[in-house]
């Protein structure tokens, strides 16, 4: 059983173990870049990446689900912040508190990067709802582990709720 990440037509399938350091990294580098309500919805899409949370094999996402703004100028940014935060990742950033070294990351994360900017948020369909709601959403961190409890109905973050060996 794994996840599958995709946007475009283009698919990132990872097993429950990788899907969870693609988490983990991601939530690392989002939390040091988010600023704007959209930033922390997309901080709340990942937390929801969480399996301790919301099951093994049971995560994943589209970018066509995902409410990328009203127009081409919010579009633009809102891509720009997921690259950027991908980029950060990329990076190494904080890779060095995850308690293990992240097998396979720096695969999966370019594979993202490379979906991500390929993919057109103008293609984005209908009613996109994968981005958890504002009310959803809170800019929430951890003080143990210095990152994002974005989710309004989750009281731990992501690492705090599950056992840190991965």
């Amino acid at each position: 059983m794994g996840n599958v990440f995709g946007g475009g037509g283009h698919d990132l399938y990872m097993s429950n173990g990788g899907t969870a350091v693609f988490a983990d990294t991601l939530m690392l580098a989002v939390t040091a870049l988010a600023l704007t309500e959209w930033d922390y919805r997309f901080a709340a899409l990942i937390a929801r990446q969480d399996q301790a949370l919301m099951g093994s094999g049971a995560v994943g996402f589209l970018l066509e689900d995902v409410g990328w703004g009203e127009n081409p100028t919010e579009w633009a940014r809102n891509k720009r912040f997921v690259l950027d935060v991908t980029t950060l990742a990329l990076d190494r950033h904080r890779w060095d508190e995850l308690g293990y070294e992240p097998p396979f990351a720096l695969k999966y994360l370019h594979r993202f990067r490379r979906i991500v900017a390929a993919f057109d948020p103008a293609t984005a369909g209908g009613e996109p709802d994968e981005l958890p709601a504002p009310h959803d959403v809170i800019p929430a961190s951890c003080v143990r582990d210095r990152v994002l409890i974005p989710l309004a109905w989750c009281d731990v973050c992501m690492f705090c709720g599950r056992d840190r060996d991965v």
